[in-house]
Parts: structure tokens; sequence; C-alpha cells
């Protein structure tokens, strides 16, 4: 039996691109896992020394860590959960027949093609209580009497990111679910017909079922993005007022940004520990996809 001659070419092309992975991936994830051990902090480099897990005990006695970790379950739970569900809306309504429909289709994918800091500084306009248009609208309509302060209240301020969080990620959802939408046969959807099937039957019975392995990848990518995201609060709030608005990866900027990156890399290591929980069920699908 003649053996299998080695072809080196496939790995010299993959090649540059590994590279890159691997200074701008690999080599800082390891910097960071070293710097979490350390008493890392750059307002003091003459104090840099290695302490083992004490960041991580100091991290796990912080209650705005726990606060933090609470808030970025709700953000992610919320977020993503309505992001879902209006953009299914929005792509069953893209999916049937009307005119100025590739309009439309074009003009829904404005929020997702914002880059997330212009979404953040529009948004903090539009929020404000002196000048913003959302007050202005509401007064105008006579729904309050004076403007509600939307980024200076704790009750109101961590629904208002959110509200912009789902703004952004519905265009997201609605062109994915759209795609899966016209990959589902036709004839399935004449043989419920002449079966006397419902609108709901069909929706739940077909459209549903068909579009499963989209549902489950978008809404686990999107998990990741959200709980990653840092520019729509940091340009909105800053992750307050009282630490209102602080998720961990805001945390995590803005510890980092007072150059406290031993305590801000065990947070970070936390954190991505959680979302490589998260990122498991994804992987494990796309191997079944690529031995298929």
């Amino acid at each position: 039996m003649q053996k299998k001659r080695f072809n080196i070419w496939p790995y010299l092309l993959i090649s540059p691109a590994l590279l890159i992975v691997t200074f701008v991936v690999f080599l800082p994830v390891l910097e960071a896992i070293f710097m979490s051990f350390q008493n890392y902090d750059l307002r003091r480099p003459d104090k840099i020394a290695y302490i083992g897990f004490q960041n991580f005990a100091e991290m796990f006695a912080d209650p705005i860590f726990w606060l933090a970790f609470k808030n970025t379950v709700i953000w992610v739970v919320f977020g993503v959960g309505l992001q879902f569900f209006f953009g299914f809306i929005l792509a069953l309504l893209l999916n049937q027949k009307f005119i100025g429909r590739g309009l439309v289709r074009s003009v829904s994918l404005i929020p997702w093609a914002t880059p997330g800091v212009l979404i953040g500084l529009m948004w903090k306009w539009i929020y404000d209580g002196n000048y913003g248009v959302l007050n202005d609208l509401l007064m105008k309509v006579g729904l309050v009497d004076q403007p509600i302060m939307f980024l200076s209240q704790t009750s109101t301020a961590f629904g208002s990111v959110i509200v912009t969080i789902i703004w952004q990620g519905i265009p997201f959802f609605a062109i994915m679910i759209l795609a899966g939408l016209q990959g589902i046969s036709q004839e399935m959807y004449e043989a419920a017909d002449i079966d006397g099937a419902t609108k709901l039957q069909k929706l739940f019975r077909i459209t549903i079922p068909s579009l499963k392995n989209v549902i489950f990848i978008t809404i686990l990518l999107r998990v990741i993005w959200v709980a990653n995201s840092v520019d729509i609060i940091h340009n909105i709030t800053g992750g307050g007022p009282s630490y209102s608005t602080q998720t961990l990866s805001v945390y995590i900027f803005n510890k980092a940004n007072v150059l406290d990156l031993g305590y801000s890399s065990s947070m970070a290591l936390f954190l991505m520990f959680m979302l490589a929980v998260v990122a498991v069920p994804y992987l494990k699908n796309s191997f079944k996809e690529g031995t298929k």
C-alpha cells in the first residue's frame, strides 16, 4: 500500500493567520493569566510582585464585583432575550412580500451596522434630562410634566442601557432568522394548509423546529458578545450612577483604566471561564456540523 505524501502547503498557507491569532489572542491571554497572580498595579511599579491567589480572594470578597456579576446576568438575560423576541418578529415581517421590502430590509440593519461607541453617544443624547429628544417627546404628548433624569437615577439607568443594547441587537437576530426562514421548504406549509393547520400551529410545528439550529447558535453568539460589551455602557453611563449599570466587562475596563491590571486580569479570567462554559455547546454543535 502506497504511503500518503506529506503536503506542507496547507500548513504554510494558514501559517500567517495562525501567527496573527497567536500574537493578537493567545499571547495577551497568557499575559493576563500571568498578571492575575501578581500585584500588577502600574501606579506602584516598584511593588509589582507575585501574590498567588490574593487577587481572586479579593475579587470574591468585593461587593462591587458581585453587584457587577448580578448586573451582567440581568444585562444578558433581558438584553439577549428581548433582542431575540423582537428580532424573531421582525424576521417574520421581513419574510412577507410587500412593496419596498428590499429597502426596509436594508434600513433595518442600521442599528447593527452602527459602531457601539456612536450608539452610546447617540442614546446618551436621547436620554439626556435637559435637552434629550425622549423627554421632549414625552412632555409633548403629555405623558410626563417634567424631564426624567434617565441616566442619573439608579431606578432608570440600567433599564435605559438595556433598551439600547436591545435596539442594537434586534437586526442581528432578524437577518439570521430571516436567512433560516428562506431555507424552509414551502411544501411543508402547503401540506399544513391542506391539513387545515392554523398560523400558530404552523409557527410552532414547522417554523420554530426548522429554525432550531439557527436560534441556538445566534443566541449563544449574542450571549458571548453582550456579556463582553463595554462600549455602550461606558459611553452612556460609565457604569454609574452608584455602580447601578456596572457589568463585569465594564468593571474590568474601569479597573484596568486606573492601571490596576492584576485585579482586572483576575476578573477577566473569571469572565472568560464563564463564557467558555457558555461556548462549549456552540463548539460541540460546530464540531458535529463539520463532521457530517
